[in-house]
């Protein structure tokens, strides 16, 4: 199953431990660690990330679930990362992005407070075992979510209603008198931008989880041609 993991430590240190039991436990076919990332609450609140650069480049995975969680996680330098490799760099996070629900960041954010340090990982897991087991003894407090997945369509009901509004809207401009038509028309524009908006937010939704399932099959054959190398 893939999940999103998140191990807070009291610091840095340790979650280079927690970096390298997570490695040890990819190796040993345990789990599969897609990308992670290290980052590090600062005393003043701002945060400083340091990417994995050893299991496969974050590369476009930074512009999906993953990067969204350390955009919401490290703030404006968490953004400042992802902008590097395609997020807008001081927009709007959008929380759908990141394919976990706001509870799940809400107990993150309040277990690292100033001065800790996360280790952020995608990965899949069958059991959650061996994970906890090596952070535990590390000293690290384990947060995971199941990564929901991503709707192939936008919400077509909502959809469905805007566009029904909208058809409303158009029949009754054309009967509307000359000094009501420019309020209709500035109301069906309101509305078409909305819809516009609505599936734009879809497609990119959609190309995004494309890039991310391409990222993890690329990770996925490298892991396997390392593991034939080695054995032949």
């Amino acid at each position: 199953m893939d999940r999103m993991l998140v191990v807070v430590f009291p610091n840095e240190g340790k979650a280079y431990e927690g970096q390298k039991a997570l490695q040890q436990l990819d190796g040993e076919g345990s789990i599969t660690v897609y990308a992670y990332a290290v980052l590090t609450k600062n005393a003043d609140g701002t945060a400083t990330v340091k990417q994995g650069d050893d299991v496969g480049p974050i590369g476009t995975l930074l512009g999906t679930s993953f990067g969204t969680l350390i955009g919401v996680l490290g703030g404006p330098a968490g953004m400042a990362v992802g902008a590097a490799v395609g997020m807008a760099a001081g927009s709007t996070v959008d929380l759908d992005n990141a394919r976990v629900g706001s509870d799940f960041i809400d107990d993150v954010q309040k277990a690292l407070s100033p001065n800790k340090v996360a280790l952020i990982a995608e990965i899949e897991e069958e059991w959650i075992t061996p994970v906890d087991t090596r952070m535990e003894a590390i000293g690290g407090t384990v947060f995971r979510r199941a990564l929901w997945e991503v709707k192939d369509k936008v919400d077509d009901e909502d959809v469905s209603a805007m566009k029904a509004d909208l058809a409303q809207m158009k029949a009754e401009h054309a009967k509307a008198q000359a000094d009501r038509k420019a309020k209709f028309q500035e109301k069906i524009n309101q509305l078409d931008s909305k819809i516009q908006a609505h599936l734009e937010k879809a497609k990119e939704s959609r190309e995004a989880a494309q890039r991310q399932a391409q990222e993890k099959v690329k990770i996925l054959k490298a892991k396997a041609e390392a593991l034939k190398a080695k054995a032949s």
